[in-house]
């Protein structure tokens, strides 16, 4: 006849512990039935414990539950009864429960933000581009970094970016979804996630609408510019007065100019050979700015004062020791050309638009000059070493032309 068990309650528990810190020397189990059962042991100890036969080898064995009472007599019933089920289902409670252990160590592993600063390590990219990206991705890391990447959902990251959207920063909520989608691309391949789920929320968000950058295209308009920039050298640091003497003449980007090396400024052939990071990888050719006379004397001068520093438009402040992204613009503005009428990237429209409307070189030198990828009748790309000496009589043209219409803004 089977023995009977009488459940236990908090009243005989309390009781039988007072008893047992009277005389410790032995063990007590006190069973409650159904395998489970409270252990005090000799040194104070009380733990609840289940006792069940494994569901193969059918050997006799014990697993902890939790320590009395921080763990209740009504939620070590509920453990025991989460056992039961697991064994009628085949299942070994110690193997589930050291799975789900697993698990929580993989999850606390692999949050977004350990997977993303993981994927952050294999970017190439630009230092600006990467220092931009940061506060993307801590905007992310703020909202969702602590959660296990692969229990993020495709609501949650359209939540977060709505958020920054409503809030008018649109193009940060862009970039919030597009950063996300690469850090889930890597996650995927690494298997630590089964889906992209930024690619479920693509188109959800506000479009892109494209802003042209502000450029000055009225000769007379860029004339006055021109003789604004020459009196900067009142007002701005040395080296941004430089920058601002260049880059009309060069029209390359501003992050360009503003990474401009020494090791790459060939003063005796009068050439700037560099490779733009924004096409660094997708085409990876040298693009070759050929030196006007004017722009080659503004650089000897330039040499004098940063010649010894690695970068051309070194800057004395800041971490980096190059002029801020901004720089340039805020320059311009400190011109008194504040209603968005011009900008350092502009410069690039305007080139493009009087080399080819007043001065009447052909569109496909301008573009090459520009650093665009530009095909022949058969469609094969130029390299931009092509034509060069037809882009050496352009940019000596271009800076000619710049000069004249300063004469012109100075006589009137």
């Amino acid at each position: 006849m089977a023995r009977t068990v009488v459940s236990l309650t908090d009243t005989r528990i309390k009781s039988e512990i007072t008893k047992h810190k009277k005389s410790p020397d032995k063990i007590v189990k006190l069973s409650d039935g159904g395998g489970l059962f409270l252990l005090l042991d000799k040194k104070g100890g009380t733990y609840w414990r289940f006792d069940y036969f494994k569901p193969i080898t059918k050997k006799r064995t014990t697993i902890g539950i939790g320590i009395y009472p921080a763990m209740t007599l009504a939620e070590a019933r509920k453990h025991r009864e989460e056992y039961r089920e697991l064994l009628s289902q085949g299942i070994d409670p110690f193997t589930h429960k050291q799975q789900l252990e697993e698990q929580a160590r993989f999850a606390l592993n692999n949050t977004f933000e350990a997977v993303a600063r993981e994927f952050m390590q294999t970017e190439k990219l630009a230092e600006s581009t990467r220092h931009r990206n940061e506060f993307v991705y801590q905007y992310l890391f703020d909202a969702i970094g602590k959660k296990p990447i692969h229990e993020i959902t495709a609501r949650q990251l359209l939540d977060v970016c709505q958020i920054y959207e409503r809030q008018g920063k649109s193009e940060t909520a862009r970039r919030m979804r597009s950063k996300a989608g690469q850090v889930f691309k890597y996650g995927l391949v690494l298997g630590l996630c089964d889906r992209n789920v930024a690619l479920d929320i693509q188109g959800l968000l506000q479009p892109h609408r494209a802003t042209h950058h502000a450029a000055v295209t009225d000769p007379k308009l860029l004339g006055e510019l021109l003789v604004a920039i020459d009196q900067y050298t009142k007002r701005g640091s040395i080296v941004m007065c430089y920058a601002l003497r260049i880059l009309p003449h060069v029209f390359v980007r501003p992050g360009e100019l503003r990474a401009a090396k020494w090791a790459d400024i060939d003063l005796e052939n009068s050439t700037w050979s560099y490779t733009p990071a924004k096409t660094e990888n997708a085409i990876g050719t040298q693009l070759i700015v050929p030196l006007s006379h004017q722009v080659k004397k503004l650089f000897e001068e330039l040499k004098m004062v940063t010649g010894n520093n690695e970068y051309c438009f070194a800057n004395y402040w800041g971490k980096t020791r190059l002029l801020s992204d901004s720089s340039i613009n805020k320059a311009l503005k400190n011109l008194g050309w504040e209603n968005g009428e011009t900008t350092g990237h502009g410069f690039r429209a305007t080139a493009r638009t009087l080399l080819d409307e007043v001065l009447k070189f052909p569109i496909e030198r301008i573009e090459q000059q520009l650093g665009h990828q530009v095909r022949d009748m058969h469609g094969r790309a130029y390299n931009r070493t092509k034509y060069l000496d037809e882009r050496r009589v352009m940019m000596q043209a271009w800076s000619d032309y710049l000069d004249s219409l300063k004469e012109k803004a100075l006589s009137l």
